[in-house]
């Protein structure tokens, strides 16, 4: 005889849409890294564009003063040389860039272009910025770089605008999206 003993181990608020915990777990994996992403990148290019020595083409704490200071321990001295030309204007232009990729991570808009971009900016500072770094995973840009990638693969499916608009496709086709 049974006496109603329940089987399942999982709580009923975990079950959303016939899903386990270890189901729902997997779905939204990749959120917490979307956020963190998001916030450090937005965070990022409001600091820069909100620093008045940053945005100079010399002095302490400058972009052109870091840019010289890495240019020979660089990986790509010609990107560097490149930056130099303009060190106000390649501030601007990372600043801006990271605001962008953040808030298109952090609200889920054109996702995967923005972690693309997230992902080009770390590049770019990898091989210029944080190169010497000995040993390597000391330079945080590397483990940024890799931290865009699963989000360049699988954009934000939940929770983003991108899904909003993928939904409205699928109920204009009439689900056959």
């Amino acid at each position: 005889m049974t006496h109603g003993m329940r089987t399942d181990t999982h709580p009923p608020h975990l079950h959303g849409g016939g899903r386990g915990w270890r189901d729902t777990a997997n779905h939204y994996a990749l959120l917490p890294l979307r956020i963190f992403l998001g916030v450090t990148f937005t965070y990022a290019g409001l600091d820069k564009l909100t620093d008045s020595a940053f945005m100079k083409d010399g002095g302490a704490g400058s972009i052109g003063d870091t840019m010289r200071a890495v240019r020979d321990s660089s990986a790509i001295p010609a990107l560097v040389d490149l930056a130099l030309k303009n060190p106000v204007g390649f501030g601007y232009a990372i600043a801006l860039g990271e605001l962008a990729v953040g808030i298109g991570a952090l609200i889920g808009l054109l996702t995967r272009l923005a972690a693309l971009g997230g992902a080009l900016i770390s590049l770019s500072l990898w091989l210029t910025v944080s190169w010497a770094s000995d040993p390597y995973y000391y330079g945080n840009d590397l483990i940024y770089l890799m931290a865009w990638l699963p989000l360049v693969l699988a954009g934000a499916p939940y929770l983003s605008v991108d899904s909003l608009w993928q939904n409205r496709r699928r109920q204009r086709s009439g689900g056959l999206d």
